[in-house]
């Protein structure tokens, strides 16, 4: 008998120089987790945990025939996106996915802000997220600062952090997920909210002192993983949950850096 085929999903994201976040954490993640990844690079970042020192934008051009070429020759199952970085590139990923007659289920970590503090979204690109992008989303991961660019309200605790989720459903349509690590109390609560408001919540012991870089860009590719595999969205995310925080928890360390590794070899 055949074995069957992994399922296929497509990452477009920059590339991180560390590995520990951006495609290259989206691939290892893929891979631990039984999928076969692709990837559409938008940005070559020169970065450590921390410290990003330069940024090169892929020319939208390059990305749209990224883009095409995959989506004509594999059967993509999911598509999540990172590092989108200016307005024409995230143009040219929606009208590439907006052409698709059976789009696959598509998760959006609307990457904003290195750990750093460092500016990863150039000035115009937020329009272009919610008029071509958020509305075409099965699920929008941002983290607190990201929430709080997006709804223009402060989270600094968890029912501050569900009232922006639920204004960020309510005008985009999407399921959301709230992610409660940097409020950094003692359980790590996440809260997944539906347009037609079911929420879910997903908790786990806070791990501190910690190089966290890349988790976002892991929970969410964890998250695509599961859609390609059919789950349904909140088991989809539940399981996404227990990964990311095993993942931490193991996190590998170089000296004063302790970076997110995920590798293949790790199994879910």
């Amino acid at each position: 008998m055949k074995t069957p085929p992994l399922p296929v999903v497509l990452t477009i994201a920059g590339s991180d120089s560390s590995c520990g976040a951006g495609a290259q954490a989206d691939l290892k993640t893929f891979g631990a987790l039984g999928c076969h990844g692709l990837t559409a690079v938008t940005c070559i970042v020169a970065e450590t945990p921390g410290n990003v020192r330069s940024i090169q934008a892929v020319k939208p051009g390059i990305v749209r025939d990224q883009l095409e070429v995959l989506l004509g020759a594999y059967p993509v199952a999911a598509v999540k996106t990172g590092m989108l970085f200016s307005a024409p590139i995230i143009s040219v990923v929606a009208e590439v996915l907006g052409k698709l007659k059976r789009r696959p289920p598509l998760v959006i970590d609307p990457v904003m802000v290195a750990s750093s503090g460092d500016p990863l979204l150039k000035s115009g690109a937020i329009v272009a997220y919610e008029k071509l992008l958020f509305p075409m989303a099965t699920l929008i991961t941002p983290n607190l600062d990201e929430l709080g660019i997006l709804t223009g309200l402060t989270a600094t605790s968890l029912s501050e952090m569900r009232a922006a989720g639920k204004c960020l459903t309510a005008g985009t349509g999407s399921s959301v997920l709230l992610k409660g690590g940097h409020l950094k109390d003692r359980i790590a609560t996440d809260i997944l909210l539906t347009p037609d408001w079911e929420e879910h919540s997903y908790s786990a012991p806070f791990i501190r002192n910690l190089e966290t870089h890349g988790t976002g860009c892991t929970y969410s590719a964890a998250i695509a993983a599961g859609l390609a595999k059919g789950l349904p969205l909140p088991k989809a995310v539940g399981e996404a949950k227990k990964f990311i925080t095993r993942a931490i928890a193991g996190a590998a360390r170089w000296g004063h850096i302790a970076a997110l590794d995920q590798v293949q070899s790790r199994k879910h």
